[in-house]
C-alpha cells in the first residue's frame, strides 16, 4: 500500500504522520513526535527552526525506513512567522508571532494605510503580527536591506529538504501582501509600504511537485530511498478544513486547538467593512475555495493557565482539569475570550481574573470553575461569531463541526452545542495532518477528486462524535 507522510509542525509540538490509503479509506501511523519550544533572547521571542527542521527531517528518514512504499511528504505549519535568508544562509532564527516588536509594525503600516483600505486590499482581519506588520518592523531594524528571500515556515522546510523555494498559496494569503481575491502579491501595496518585493519567491498552488529530497539531506537524516515534497494547503488551518467532513452545506468548521479558527468555506472572499469591524479573516484554500474566519482564542488560554500554575509549584494536569470543570457548578462568570489582552505569553489567570473584576463578575471560587469559565467563554465566543457569520452571509447554519485538539474536549463540545443551539461534529482530531495527507495523496494519483470527494473519505475513516444542544439551548 503506497502511502504518504505528513510533516504537522504546530505552535507547541510537531508530528510526523504517516498516511495509506486503500479501498477508500485512509489509514494514519504516528511516525514521531517532538516538542516547538519557542527561546526568548535579548532581542526577542524566537522559534527554534534549526531544531524542528532537524526533528522533522529525522522523522522522514524513520517513517522511510519503515514504509519502502512512501512516496511523498508536505509540510503545514502555524501561519504568518518567516525566515530571511541572504543566498542559502537564514539571516537568525524566525521571530515568534507573540514577539512584541510588531507593534511598531502596525504603526508604521496604518500611517501609510489606514486599517479598513489594508483590509480592503488584503482581506485579513487586523492582528497585531501578521506578516505585513512584522516586515514593517523589520525594515525598521535593517534586516529587510541585506536579506534577498523570504521564506514562511513550511516553505523554509522544503527548500532546505529540495532546494527549491516557494511560496504555497494558502499560507501566502495570510501575510497581508497578497491582493485579495487573487494569487498574487500585492506589488503596489509592497511599494507604498517601501517593502521589497524582490524578496518574496513565485507563489505555487496546493498540490505543486517541488522536487525530490536531495541526496545530502538524505544521507543525513537517514532517508532511505528517493522521497518526493509537495505542497499542500501549508497553512495548517487550510489543511484542517481540507479534514472537516462536511455533510451539510449550512454548516461552519472551528479548528480548535492553541487557537479557535471559527469559519465557513466560501466560493469567494467577503470583503465588506461590517466583516473588517467585527474581525473577520478571507484566506486561501485549496481548489481555491476561501477561507471565511475569525480567530477566537484557543485552548491556549488553558494551556498558558496550567503554565502559570505550574511555575508557581501547582502542577496541574489538563485532564485533571477537565474533570475539575465537568463537576463546577455551571454558572460561572465569563469574559471576552477575543480580548486582545489575552494574546501574549505571562500569566494568564491573572488577565482573566482582571477581564472578570472589569465586567462587574466575582472571581471563580474554585480551580475547577476558573477552567469551567475559560471553556464557557471560548463557547460563548465561537457562538457569537457563529451569528455573525450567519448575518454576513445570509445563510443559517445548522451543524457546527469541531476538529483538532478541541474535538476531544467533551466539555467545551457540549457547551458549544448549547451556546450555539444547533449539533456539534466533533471529529476528526487529526484534521490538519489528514487534509495534508489526502492532498498529497492526490498530487500523486493515489485518490481522485474534489474536495467533496476527499472529506467522503474522512468521514468513513474517522466516525466523528455529535453533541446535541440541551433542550433548554435549542434553536427553535
Amino acid at each position: 500500500m503506497r502511502s504518504v507522510a505528513a510533516v504537522d509542525l504546530g505552535a507547541t509540538s510537531g508530528r510526523v504522520i504517516l498516511g495509506s490509503i486503500g479501498s477508500d479509506e485512509l489509514h494514519l501511523r504516528h511516525v514521531a513526535r517532538f516538542p516547538n519550544v519557542p527561546v526568548r533572547t535579548t532581542d526577542g521571542l524566537h522559534w527554534d527552526v534549526l531544531s524542528l527542521y532537524s526533528a522533522a527531517m529525522n522523522g522522514l528518514g524513520v517513517a522511510s525506513r519503515e514504509e519502502p512504499e512512501l512516496v511523498g511528504a508536505a509540510v503545514d505549519s502555524w501561519a504568518v512567522d518567516y525566515g530571511l535568508l541572504r543566498g542559502a544562509t537564514l539571516l537568525g532564527n524566525p521571530f515568534h508571532y507573540r514577539d512584541d516588536r510588531t507593534a511598531r509594525g502596525v504603526a508604521a503600516v496604518h500611517a501609510v494605510l489606514p486599517a479598513p483600505e489594508l483590509f480592503e486590499r488584503n482581506g485579513l482581519q487586523h492582528l497585531p503580527f501578521n506578516t505585513v506588520f512584522q516586515l514593517a518592523a523589520e525594515a525598521q531594524d535593517g534586516l529587510l536591506d541585506i536579506a534577498d528571500r523570504l521564506l514562511l515556515i513550511p516553505d523554509l522546510v522544503a527548500y532546505w529538504a529540495t532546494g527549491r523555494a516557494a511560496a504555497e498559496y494558502t499560507n501566502a494569503t495570510t501575510t497581508g501582501l497578497v491582493r485579495v481575491g487573487t494569487a498574487e502579491w500585492d506589488g503596489p501595496l509592497l511599494t507604498r509600504l517601501g517593502l521589497p518585493a524582490a524578496v518574496l519567491p513565485e507563489i505555487v498552488p496546493p498540490g505543486t511537485e517541488l522536487g525530490q529530497v536531495t541526496e545530502r539531506m538524505r544521507q543525513e537524516f537517514g532517508i532511505a530511498h528517493a522521497l518526493g515534497f509537495s505542497t499542500v494547503g501549508s497553512h495548517d488551518t487550510a489543511s484542517a478544513v481540507v479534514g472537516v467532513p462536511f455533510g451539510d452545506p449550512e454548516s461552519v468548521y472551528i479548528s480548535c486547538g492553541t487557537w479557535s479558527l471559527v469559519g465557513a468555506e466560501l466560493a469567494s472572499p467577503l470583503v465588506t467593512e461590517t466583516a473588517r469591524t467585527a474581525g473577520f479573516t478571507n484566506e486561501g484554500g485549496v481548489d481555491g475555495r476561501t477561507r471565511f474566519l475569525k480567530n477566537v482564542m484557543g485552548l491556549w488560554l488553558l494551556s498558558e493557565s496550567a503554565r502559570t500554575w505550574a511555575k508557581a509549584g501547582e502542577q496541574e494536569d489538563v485532564d485533571h482539569l477537565l474533570r475539575l470543570a465537568a463537576d463546577a457548578p455551571v454558572d460561572v462568570p465569563t469574559f471576552d475570550a477575543t480580548d486582545p489582552r489575552l494574546l501574549a505569553p505571562g500569566d494568564m489567570p491573572a488577565r482573566i481574573a482582571m477581564l472578570l473584576e472589569e465586567g462587574g463578575h466575582r472571581l471563580p471560587d474554585s480551580r475547577g470553575a476558573f477552567v469551567r469559565s475559560i471553556l464557557q467563554s471560548l463557547a460563548d465566543a465561537y457562538a457569537g461569531t457563529v451569528r455573525d457569520i450567519e448575518r454576513f452571509t445570509g445563510r443559517p447554519v445548522r451543524t457546527v463541526h469541531v476538529v483538532g485538539g478541541g474535538a476531544q474536549n467533551s466539555l467545551l463540545c457540549q457547551l458549544t452545542a448549547d451556546a450555539t443551539g444547533v449539533p456539534v461534529v466533533a471529529g476528526p482530531v487529526e484534521a490538519t495532518a489528514i487534509g495534508n495527507l489526502l492532498v498529497q495523496a492526490r498530487t500523486h494519483g493515489l485518490v481522485r477528486g474534489d474536495l467533496e470527494r476527499l472529506r467522503s473519505i474522512v468521514a468513513f475513516s474517522f466516525p466523528p462524535r455529535t453533541y446535541t444542544a440541551r433542550a433548554a439551548h435549542q434553536r427553535r
